[in-house]
């Protein structure tokens, strides 16, 4: 008696949206627009988009490591004005694209925390989300909001500073050690990043209060 029962093959997963995304922006960089993209996708990340902007940086840096800090240049210019973008539709927009942002790109409850933070930690807030793993966007956006106009040079310097030092580090990292340190960048930048924010800013809480 023949068997024709077949043994059912699993299924291969496709791939999230997030991780098409992430090969997505991969591709540019064995594009000539490379750059280009490399500059849009900071700002864009800066408003909206789910992946880092790191992702093409490590990848263009690795593909041409004498360029790696023209690319780090080129990432910070675009986050910065993605965060300018971001604080003006807070600022002056937020009734209209209120809808959009929440809950789709973040939580209520994480904009509304983020508000109250704001008037202890000003500067220091918007530094740690540009250099750490916290979303950007939801510190460009609800600065508009909840800062206003009047400390917007505040957070443009901020934001400067946060991004600029991230974006440094990593092409700074692959111009010394090449592409070996992709590895270790993709694995534990974020969580050196963090421990390097609380650091720096335990230091400063330590002077205020204690020296």
């Amino acid at each position: 008696m023949t068997d024709n029962t077949t043994t059912a093959q699993p299924q291969e997963k496709k791939p999230g949206i997030v991780r098409r995304l992430y090969d997505w922006m991969l591709s540019w960089a064995e594009s000539k627009w490379g750059a280009v993209a490399l500059f849009l996708f900071a700002m864009c990340e800066s408003i909206f988009f789910p992946v880092p902007p790191d992702v093409l940086l490590i990848a263009l840096c690795i593909g041409c490591v004498s360029k790696s800090f023209k690319y780090a240049a080129i990432c910070t210019a675009g986050s910065v004005l993605g965060a300018i973008v971001g604080f003006g539709l807070g600022a002056f927009c937020w009734e209209l694209v209120d809808s959009w942002f929440i809950p789709s790109i973040f939580s209520q409850e994480a904009f509304d925390n983020v508000g109250l933070k704001y008037s202890e930690w000003n500067f220091w807030l918007v530094f740690t989300a540009g250099f750490t793993p916290i979303p950007y966007k939801l510190i460009t956006i609800s600065a508009g909001v909840f800062l206003g106009v009047a400390d917007f040079w505040i957070f443009i310097i901020a934001s400067l500073v946060s991004r600029g030092a991230r974006f440094v580090l990593v092409a700074g990292l692959i111009y010394k050690f090449g592409a070996p340190i992709k590895k270790f960048i993709d694995k534990y930048f974020n969580l050196c990043a963090l421990a390097f924010t609380v650091l720096l800013i335990g230091g400063f809480v330590l002077i205020k209060y204690v020296l």
